[in-house]
């Protein structure tokens, strides 16, 4: 993920032309990384997101949602009441680095027009987010307070000056030529993208071995060529922003890789920005919300996958129930062989066809008749403890399910889904739900709905609330039902009789990427009826049984997906 000082230089270059003269209207944290601002300007809202999250730091326009906290965190309060209603005067970025200065102009208490500059700085874990005076050249506040003890160059906490980070002693290419650019390279030393990565301001390892990889072998004429286009693109502010999705995802803006079969193209930075890191960030937040929940599901599996296994312990040895019962109907057939403190007595087997003998072991403290009714007594215990076991062997499977789809759910949530996962549980008994005065307002079930390509809508529950609103609630008898057979996935309603193979295709696409076989292929789901389907009595949340289906296979594609989203 490169988000050097190139693309800081053209985000920077893109939010000047769209955030200068703007208002600021609202200032949001949603989380402890992140801070939303939203800025109008020519009767259109803007919103900017700026994260310092310790891998996904970034800044660019968004329009993806939020959930605000109730109380803001100090941070935000600090910026709220520094920029609320300042114009934004100009987005500008320090040298090449990966530092952009937001300059607002806004009024104090006494209505005194105040400059003030936002100070950004993306440097992975080390990114941080400063509010200054420029004035007085002070730290007002800053998202991360760091002293002395722990950055002996410079520290920053409120009241102290501002000092930038150390420089790192590169070149920035807006201001070194093509000639003195090879004059600094060492063509004896070979390693051309290392030495380049070293030697210029704000480039990343993916622009260097792009460069070295179009100068490939060839002469010092060659590499300043090279240079000198490269050069002209950052001047020209000549972007083509892509992503490049397989293995690795990438991301750059200016295009110099060559041809790629897995290369999108976006007409802005922040769209390709926030195309990029959507998916990401959310899933660490995610992550990081859904740790209790994941663990606690978890372990309740695991607990059923250990009670089966002692559980077939028992059924082990309920297989010697039937001996038991042979060895007693046995020992009364011969009862007049065996006298008071026998330990054994050999008897004809009547159940062997051959009629062979077989010694039947005794305890001697015991009379023919007791020895008789233990080997009864055994039979019909060992007999209900299997008949008892059977029972809790499949409650535990059908735990184990349920906690598996769960699993599933969570592990492709958003943020709005975690709570609807939570209340299901504790609706079922394994939370206690915390004591509130508060009366709790009635939620929307809200699945996620998606257009075929000719036209056909498609909608798909996330989780056991949505999955069963879509199926028992929303759906009509004769729309068509999908699910991935026998393994936990999502419920997904074609919202016609008679679709076309391509939209039941593309129904199953969705249906297997939101399933547990999502990085699967050739994945089987079934598709019938919504009238042949149906929850079973006292069934778990989401769980259904159904007949008369087909079966498709498919392979799960993310593009599609997002290409159908409504």
């Amino acid at each position: 993920m490169a988000f050097d000082g190139i693309v800081t230089r053209a985000v920077t270059h893109e939010l000047h032309e769209e955030l200068s003269s703007g208002r600021i209207t609202k200032i949001y944290q949603p989380t402890d990384t992140e801070l939303i601002f939203t800025i109008r300007k020519n009767g259109q809202n803007k919103q900017l997101l700026i994260s310092i999250h310790p891998n996904y730091a970034r800044v660019h326009l968004t329009d993806e949602k939020f959930n605000n906290p109730k109380e803001p965190p100090m941070f935000c309060m600090v910026l709220r009441k520094h920029l609320n209603a300042g114009f934004v005067e100009y987005v500008e970025q320090v040298e090449l680095e990966r530092i952009i200065h937001l300059s607002v102009r806004s009024k104090d208490e006494i209505g005194d027009e105040k400059n003030k500059k936002l100070i950004i700085e993306i440097m992975g874990k080390h990114s941080n987010v400063i509010l200054m005076d420029p004035e007085r050249d002070m730290i007002l506040d800053s998202f991360k307070h760091i002293s002395s003890l722990q950055n002996r160059h410079r520290s920053i906490l409120p009241g102290q000056t501002y000092i930038a980070p150390p420089d790192q002693g590169k070149l920035n290419p807006l201001n070194l030529d093509g000639d003195s650019f090879v004059r600094k390279l060492d063509f004896n030393q070979g390693r051309m993208d290392r030495q380049m990565l070293n030697l210029l301001m704000g480039v990343s390892p993916t622009v260097t071995k792009a460069l070295a990889d179009q100068a490939y072998l060839g002469n010092q004429n060659t590499y300043e060529q090279t240079y000198n286009g490269f050069k002209e693109k950052l001047t020209k502010h000549e972007y083509k922003p892509f992503i490049i999705s397989g293995q690795k995802d990438d991301f750059h803006v200016l295009d110099l890789i060559g041809e790629h079969e897995h290369k999108t193209y976006f007409n802005q930075i922040s769209e390709m920005l926030n195309e990029f890191y959507k998916g990401k960030a959310e899933r660490d937040r995610v992550k990081g919300m859904t740790h209790d929940l994941m663990r606690f599901l978890k372990n309740e599996r695991d607990k059923n996958e250990r009670k089966i296994k002692k559980h077939e312990k028992t059924l082990k040895k309920a297989e010697k129930a039937d001996d038991y019962q042979k060895k007693g109907e046995l020992l009364t057939a011969h009862m007049h062989l065996v006298k008071q403190g026998d330990s054994s007595v050999t008897v004809v087997d009547y159940y062997d066809p051959d009629q062979t003998e077989m010694t039947i072991e005794l305890d001697p403290n015991k009379t023919p008749s007791q020895n008789a009714q233990h080997f009864f007594k055994n039979y019909q215990k060992l007999k209900k403890s299997k008949e008892v076991v059977l029972v809790e062997i499949d409650k535990a499977n059908e735990e184990i399910d349920y906690f598996e789809r769960l699993i599933q759910q969570l592990e492709q949530a958003r943020e709005e889904d975690i709570e609807d996962i939570r209340e299901e549980l504790q609706d079922q008994g394994y939370f206690k739900a915390k004591a509130s005065n508060k009366k709790k307002k009635k939620k929307t079930i809200q699945p996620d709905y998606y257009q075929a390509t000719d036209g056909t809508e498609i909608v798909v529950g996330r989780n056991n609330k949505q999955n069963e609103f879509v199926t028992n609630r929303l759906a009509n008898k004769e729309d068509v039902w999908l699910h991935t057979k026998d393994i936990p996935g999502s419920h997904v309603i074609i919202r016609s009789q008679d679709p076309s193979e391509e939209t039941i295709i593309e129904a199953a696409t969705i249906a297997a990427f939101y399933s547990k076989a999502k990085m699967s292929s050739s994945v089987p789901v079934d598709y019938t009826l919504i009238k042949h389907v149906r929850k079973p009595n006292g069934a778990k949340p989401g769980y259904v049984i159904y007949d008369n289906q087909q079966t498709v296979y498919v392979t799960p594609d993310e593009n599609m997906v997002k290409q159908l989203k409504k």
